[in-house]
């Protein structure tokens, strides 16, 4: 290790697995070959089916493995790597990505220079479309429809996003922070179990004055959707579930009642449309789940600290 290794930062790499060991071992693969040497390596299994113990640690040695007794979901797992984290950085990553090298030396530069930052992302590529964009930023979600797009999603990266911003979200599948910034902040919203949860995290982090960056010099590569499939009724569930709790819980008033208006005037009729039509009947009973989870919890207190 070089001596600038020796005086470099530690930071604390955490991810989630769950019933996918051999893709977790693809990325401690990546992680043991990269730029950046000063590492913790913090692996959460949430209940696999398997135990992955043995796999990782022969995939990566020095790999701290976390069991946990119940599936925690994406926010509860990561959670529990945090508050194992003893690094100065603490860098989240999906499972189905692999890194390159500049990748943490880019992220750690944003804060560096820039005592406002709260959460940086790197440029994502799709993993099998190599030089593709998937995320260069976030749009801001939409008042009405409560979705949101990707900036430079699908295209072609020729330098068009090679520039230092501030946006509006980090992308949950590579996102750093510091430990001095979560003792503020605190730990990912656990309420949403998959999906919206980083949204709703990063709310809370500009609620603290901070803002969320996108760092196009570190580049990551994601193997988008391995875990839950590309169309699974959990994730029509999940996203139907949380797109509504994200948007009461950051949208106030009258942004609220616009949304809720679009929601059951349009967002409603037309997807249970669709899903009759295409005879989804499965994804239709998770669309619904998803919008009643929110009916049956309407009473709860739930909006944080919207102004």
């Amino acid at each position: 290790m070089s001596q600038e290794n020796n005086i470099a930062p530690l930071v604390s790499i955490v991810t989630v697995n769950y019933n996918t060991t051999a893709v977790t071992c693809e990325l401690l693969h990546s992680i043991n070959g990269n730029s950046y040497r000063n590492v913790e390596v913090i692996v959460v299994d949430n209940a696999s089916k398997e135990d992955p113990t043995a796999a990782l640690q022969a995939a990566y040695p020095a790999v701290k493995v976390i069991r946990s007794a119940t599936n925690k979901g994406f926010a509860g797992g990561n959670n529990l790597g945090i508050v194992a984290a003893t690094g100065e950085y603490i860098f989240l990553v999906n499972n189905d990505t692999e890194f390159t090298d500049g990748l943490i030396e880019g992220l750690q530069e944003v804060f560096q220079s820039h005592p406002d930052a709260g959460m940086v992302s790197p440029k994502f590529h799709y993993y099998f479309h190599k030089g593709t964009i998937e995320y260069a930023g976030y749009q801001s979600v939409d008042v009405f429809t409560g979705r949101n797009s990707m900036i430079g999603c699908k295209e072609a990266d020729q330098g068009q996003y090679d520039q230092l911003s501030a946006t509006n979200y980090a992308h949950g599948g590579g996102m750093m922070t510091t430990a001095a910034v979560l003792k503020e902040v605190g730990l990912m919203p656990e309420v949403y179990f998959l999906y919206y949860e980083e949204f709703d995290w990063c709310e809370q982090f500009k609620r603290k004055g901070y803002k969320i960056y996108y760092q196009y010099k570190s580049l990551i590569y994601h193997k988008e959707s391995m875990s839950t499939g590309k169309n699974s009724p959990l994730k029509t569930y999940y996203l139907t579930r949380n797109r509504i709790l994200f948007m009461r819980r950051n949208v106030a008033l009258p942004n609220r009642i616009i949304f809720l208006l679009y929601l059951t005037l349009f967002t409603i009729p037309k997807n249970t449309l669709q899903f009759l039509l295409k005879r989804e009947k499965e994804h239709l009973k998770a669309f619904w789940k998803g919008i009643m989870w929110n009916v049956k919890h309407r009473q709860l207190n739930l909006i944080p600290c919207v102004g």
